[in-house]
């Protein structure tokens, strides 16, 4: 297996059916962080094509793009900013609210962790509908930050999450990409 190709990375990702509910193929990332060469292969495809792009911060949704921003984040040398849920971070914070399929949730950032002017990478392992990172974009570019590109490890393009930060006018990167919801 090649790390750095997207059929290699493809094999290391574990499909959980009727996982949260019934008709959903959860893409299981874990089996994939769990392979040190799938690990390397999935952070050096998230960073590479920004290493002459100029971030100055990477920012990483919670859960898992805390894990793959954070190594991200490391790699490039830059600083680090976690997007949490609301009331999960202790100091002063701004939020932003985004629809689920049955209600309202919101994420939030430190009110200080982005200045105006500073140029943030977005990182997840997953794009689904794109309302979470649609969300995430909406409060960097509030804080005054300048998205650069969101890069995922999946893109599940049925559901149609790229094309919708694309058409907010965000790069987006993707390493591969699962049919099917």
């Amino acid at each position: 297996m090649a790390y750095h190709d997207a059929d290699g990375l493809k094999a290391l990702i574990r499909t959980i059916p009727d996982y949260p509910k019934p008709g959903i193929l959860f893409r299981d990332i874990t089996t994939l962080m769990a392979s040190p060469m799938g690990l390397r292969g999935a952070v050096d495809g998230l960073l590479l094509p920004f290493l002459t792009a100029g971030i100055d911060y990477v920012a990483g949704i919670e859960a898992r793009g805390f894990i793959l921003g954070g190594a991200v984040a490391h790699e490039l040398g830059r600083g680090f900013v976690p997007i949490r849920k609301k009331g999960k971070l202790p100091w002063r914070t701004i939020g932003q609210e985004y629809s689920l399929e049955y209600g309202v949730d919101t994420i939030e950032i430190h009110a200080d962790a982005i200045r105006e002017g500073d140029r943030v990478l977005l990182i997840d392992d997953l794009i689904a509908t794109g309302g979470t990172a649609s969300a995430a974009t909406q409060l960097i570019r509030r804080s005054g930050g300048t998205i650069v590109a969101a890069s995922f490890v999946i893109d599940l393009p049925d559901l149609g999450g790229a094309e919708r930060l694309r058409a907010s006018g965000v790069e987006v990167h993707t390493l591969l990409s699962f049919e099917g919801h």
